[in-house]
Order: structure tokens, then sequence, then C-alpha cells
């Protein structure tokens, strides 16, 4: 969506609103976003943390832009929101160098919390009634620390120190769970796989982006892999956790993408035992070496690659779901609006379910234990209560 028009939505809504930009795009274009009408201050992904620190400042003769191209220190921060589910950040930034991405200007080098400090969060949530924790990064699998012995402590050991950790602070009787957010298949390795298919609180999640079925596209976007180290991290899934939600990202209309090209990734998605796809089409962005990669492809090309692989999604989606009918499964009901008729939340394993809110209106925010019994015509699973 154009900043721009976002910008002109929030003033329509309140046209003496104090509008603030943040985030990668006034990171990387502070001037050319301080100069778009009704911004107040732009503010980069450091100073973001000072926010109302900002909006207290009622000298008008401060600086519009406070942006900082020091991206070397990490700054853990979560969300807490209604209690339901957290987003904790344990990582940020990325060294890796993929194309088409403006993210490595833009976030600066990959760098990490610590270990203590991530359980401390992870203790200060649980405590605060939040039932369901998502750990965070721009690239998650990339975690690494080095602590006060010198030894540097990596994604894995995270994960096992979490699960230890849980196993003193969690009562039997509590239901509390860690998501996993996106992380690069190269960095996914078979012992992490192995760890989560015995854990008893990282949920059975994982969001592996593609981007291309086609090696020879995985290669012009500077990707770390090859697609058959894709099928085998989605088979080793597979193999030992049956039930798991396999998520991904596609990217179509990559500047040299042939036809060819666009059928190799249809037919290699098409193969894999996935369960959805987050389909984006390629746009280029300042600075980016694929900026100036030559064949670049018709808006109604990108279009139609577009449709054709949400429609599989769609597909991938649906018998993801009618594969766990009537199976039991525990979801997180979220806060209910209460002119809804249902009341929604996940599973484990990712699957948007509802129950009618009417009969059980004091669920919010629980986790409770479920039969999944129908599809409904909107791809939603219909549940039923387990008392």
């Amino acid at each position: 969506m154009d900043f721009e028009y976002i910008v002109r939505c929030a003033i329509k809504k309140n046209d003496k609103a104090y509008i603030i930009a943040t985030g990668c795009y006034a990171q990387y274009n502070p001037e050319k976003v301080s100069n778009i009408k009704g911004v107040s201050l732009v503010l980069g992904n450091k100073d973001k943390f000072n926010i109302i620190d900002f909006i207290n400042i009622k000298n008008e003769k401060k600086r519009k832009i406070n942006v900082s191209n020091n991206n070397e220190c990490f700054f853990p921060s979560f969300s807490i929101g209604n209690r339901t589910r957290s987003f904790l950040k344990i990582q940020d930034g990325c060294n890796y160098k993929c194309s088409y991405c403006i993210i490595p200007m833009s976030r600066g080098i990959s760098r990490s919390d610590n270990i203590n400090n991530i359980l401390s969060n992870i203790f200060y949530l649980f405590k605060n009634e939040v039932k369901e924790i998502v750990l965070t990064g721009i690239n998650l699998g990339d975690f690494k620390n080095r602590n006060n012995s010198g030894n540097v402590d990596t994604f894995f050991k995270l994960l096992k120190t979490i699960e230890y950790f849980l196993s003193k602070i969690i009562n039997e009787e509590e239901n509390k769970r860690i998501r996993l957010s996106s992380i690069e298949p190269n960095l996914l390795e078979d012992e992490i796989i192995e760890f989560l298919s015995k854990s008893k609180y990282f949920a059975p999640h994982f969001h592996i982006p593609l981007q291309s079925g086609s090696n020879y596209i995985l290669g012009k976007m500077h990707r770390r892999y090859k697609k058959e180290l894709y099928e085998y991290k989605v088979n080793k899934i597979r193999n030992i956790i049956p039930n798991a939600y396999i998520g991904s990202d596609i990217i179509v209309g990559f500047p040299g993408e042939t036809y060819k090209d666009f059928l190799n990734t249809y037919f290699f998605i098409k193969k894999l035992d996935i369960s959805s796809m987050h389909i984006f089409t390629y746009s280029s962005r300042p600075n980016t070496k694929s900026l100036i990669f030559c064949k670049k492809l018709s808006n109604s090309i990108k279009k139609k690659r577009n449709n054709i692989l949400r429609n599989m999604s769609k597909k991938k989606y649906f018998i993801f779901c009618k594969k766990q009918i009537n199976t039991k499964k525990i979801v997180l009901f979220e806060k209910n609006l209460k002119y809804n008729r249902y009341i929604y939340g996940y599973t484990e394993n990712y699957i948007r379910t509802k129950i009618p809110f009417s009969h059980f209106p004091n669920i919010e925010n629980t986790l409770q234990k479920v039969i999944l019994k129908k599809i409904d015509k909107d791809g939603i699973v219909i549940a039923k209560l387990i008392k």
C-alpha cells in the first residue's frame, strides 16, 4: 500500500492528528517521507523506541527528521496489546544480500538479544496473562549472541534453553506456548526440526520462505539455497511432525523470470506438502541489485502469475485443514467484538477456527481443547469445545 495514501487516510480521519512516520521506509528515505504532506515527524528504527518522548516535545522547532544511521545495537521490544498473543523481537538486521531486498540497508547488520534478557521477557509476558509468544526477527534463524563466557549462543541453544526454562516456571495445568516466525531454509537445521518435534511448548508451526521454485531465479535473487534443500526440509518436517503447519513466501515476476521459470515454480510447489503461501508480486526497491536486471515483466503477466499461485495456496490450505477434521486441538481464542456471532482463534498448528460466541462468552484469551468439525465457505474451521 502506498505510504502517501496511508497518510492521507489518517488525515481524513483526524486532520489534527500528529503523524509520525517510522520503519524501514522512513529509515531509508527520511527526506522523501518528511516532504509528504501531513507528516509531522520522521523517526528511524532506533528512535522509534522513544516515540513517547518525541510526542511529548512541544517545541515545534525541533528537527522534523530524527534518523540515526547507527544500526549496530540491538533494542529488545515486544507487543502486549490485549494480552492474548505477544510478538517478542529477539533479532534484528540481516547480513544476507538478496538482490531484491532493501532491509540490510535500512535495518543494518544482524544482531541479537542475549538469552538471559529473552528469558526475562518471556517470564514477564507469561506472568501478565499472555498465552502465546511469537519469537520474531528480520532473520530469526541467524540469532547469535556472545555470552559472558565468550562463547556464541546459537538459535538452537536458545530454543533448548527456552524449553528448559518454561518447564521450570509453568505449572502442568497451565497452557502456554511459543511460536516461531519466519526462518530461512538454510538455517532450519535438522536438529532444530527434531527438537521441535518433541517440544512441549513450541507450536508445530513453520514458516519457510521459498521465493522461487526455479534454481536459476534463486541464483539471481542471491538466495543461499537451491530448491532441492527446500524440498528436503519440508519432507523432513512432514515425516516427523505430520500435522505441522508449513507456510511459505513466493515472489512472482522477478526480472528475467521466464514462463518456464514460472512453470518450474508452479509444479515444484504443487508437489510440496505445504499448508499455504504468501504470494508477493516483485516490485523494485532503490539501490538493490535487481533494479538493474533486464527483462522486466509486465504488470499483467505478474498479476496473472500471482493469481494462479494464490488459488493454489487456497487449495493447499483447504486440503491441510480437511486432514485435521475430527482431530483434537488446542485453540487460543481471541478477544471478540460483541456483535460477532462467532469467536475466533488459532490452533497450535495455525488453523483458523471459530465457535458460536453466544454459547461460550467467557473464553476470550484462553486456550481451549476442541474437536475440529467442518470447514465453512470462507475456509475457517468450525470447532466444538471439549468440556
